[in-house]
């Protein structure tokens, strides 16, 4: 154990490894809210948060279970999930008047494509204004859910009830993602424009 008069305890959040004290202090610097997206394995969770002394404020948020209200019957976990949650996250806090914001990914690295990538990708499509670098984003054909259609069609049938049986026994087809992801879309998009 330490010793010594210029020992400081580091906060509790920090000894566990779930905030970066330095990264946060600076995205608090720009003054605007920011854009938080987490994930996990089985589904996503994207925020908008405004910060105040007494803690931060949830403006907006959005979880990829909530998909399953507009049709979405596929795994809330993909790179389309990932999507629609921040298309969905972008479109509640325009409503309530927040257009800008800052990234804010927390601990998980900044690897190009990925679902934090595809989420933030939905937020801006939405209309939030949010700095980025485009050549981070997944690909469009990966975003609307193409990939997962081109892995189903080369697996032989044995493979293909192994790796899809998720889907079998939800009775869908994962050659209908692309589908049913545009249609998702549209109907997150016209339940936002029957609310003005």
């Amino acid at each position: 154990m330490a010793k010594g008069a210029d020992y400081v305890v580091q906060y509790r959040r920090k000894r566990e490894g779930k905030t970066n004290y330095k990264k946060r202090l600076n995205l608090l610097k720009s003054r605007k809210s920011r854009l938080v997206i987490r994930k996990s394995n089985k589904r996503i969770i994207a925020q908008i948060v405004d910060y105040d002394e007494k803690g931060d404020r949830i403006i907006a948020s959005a979880d990829s279970n909530e998909l399953r209200k507009y049709d979405w019957k596929f795994s809330t976990s993909n790179l389309p999930a990932a999507y629609l949650t921040g298309f969905l996250c972008a479109k509640r806090g325009i409503s309530k008047g927040n257009k800008e914001a800052t990234l804010d990914m927390g601990l998980h690295p900044p690897i190009k494509g990925s679902r934090i990538y595809s989420a933030l990708k939905g937020a801006i499509d939405s209309g939030l204004q949010v700095p980025k670098s485009d050549g981070v984003f997944p690909d469009e054909k990966r975003i609307a859910g193409g990939h997962i259609i081109d892995y189903a069609s080369m697996l032989d049938k044995k493979d293909y009830e192994k790796r899809f049986s998720g889907y079998i026994k939800a009775g869908v087809d994962p050659k209908e993602i692309t589908r049913s992801f545009e249609d998702v879309k549209n109907k997150i998009e016209k339940s936002f424009q029957t609310q003005k």
